[in-house]
């Protein structure tokens, strides 16, 4: 079901959104991509941008510049799971070892977001709906279709996360060293451990999947627009991948999903 009509469950990621140096350029990037339509949003959002595919939205794009007086974060894609009710979320994040960076706070009309680091150091966010429930279009190509934690440390990540926000772990069939990320039973993404050199290198972060039709032509693409290949187009369990980055350093994966069997 590509168009999103139910409202997300607790502890589904439901938003993404991606943070550059140069706005009008991610945008650029992502339009010729991934075929998005956007454009720097109202004053009030601080110029934040809404990114659509058919008409539905499916991330955002902010401006680093709009970050207040903080140092400009790098450039980095960001995970937000649904929430009903973001200052018990934000409590069970502290009381369960996790670093609040962004307190929740009122986005117009819209929801309540929040920013935070889980006990490894990945930031990921948090989102109560109002007007405003999250992605309109998922599972399709253009638009998220997984989300994936790459951890330093599996065993607590998994422990943070089910104990925070109702995440539960456990080894996914046919894939070594995966874990299959639920809520309630239903899959919403996944987690590995990293290497000991990835670990010291990149650290825990989340990392969002586009589905596309053709992996290959997707990564010749990014190339064409300034992005660059961190790992080639290849051959896994749920289809063929690729990681990537935009053109100004922000990490993303791409795949071509095989098709569901029954």
């Amino acid at each position: 079901m590509p168009e999103v009509s139910e409202p997300y469950q607790p502890g589904t990621p439901c938003w993404i959104d991606v943070v550059a140096p140069d706005q009008a350029a991610a945008l650029g990037f992502y339009a010729g991509v991934l075929g998005w339509e956007g454009s720097p949003g109202p004053p009030e959002t601080g110029g934040y941008a809404l990114c659509t595919l058919k008409g539905r939205p499916v991330a955002g794009i902010m401006s680093a510049e709009s970050m207040g007086d903080q140092p400009a974060p790098p450039p980095a894609w960001t995970t937000y799971f649904a929430s009903a009710d973001a200052d018990a979320t934000l409590q069970a994040i502290t009381r369960n070892g996790g670093t609040v960076f962004t307190p929740a706070v009122e986005v117009m009309n819209l929801g309540r977001m929040l920013v935070a680091a889980d006990p490894t150091g990945a930031i990921f966010g948090v989102w109560e709906p109002r007007e405003f429930p999250g992605a309109g279009i998922v599972n399709e190509p253009g638009a998220l279709i997984w989300n994936e934690l790459n951890t330093t440390d599996h065993e607590a990540a998994a422990a943070f996360y089910e104990a925070a926000l109702g995440i539960r772990s456990a080894p996914m069939e046919g894939a070594e060293g995966y874990f299959a990320l639920s809520v309630d039973g239903r899959p919403v993404g996944g987690m590995q451990q990293l290497s000991e050199d990835a670990a010291a290198e990149v650290g825990s972060q989340w990392l969002v999947y586009f589905a596309v039709a053709d992996t290959d032509g997707a990564v010749a693409r990014v190339l064409s627009a300034g992005g660059t290949v961190g790992r080639e187009p290849f051959e896994m369990v749920a289809g063929r991948m690729a990681v990537v980055r935009d053109s100004q350093g922000a990490a993303f994966a791409l795949i071509a999903p095989k098709p569901m069997t029954t």
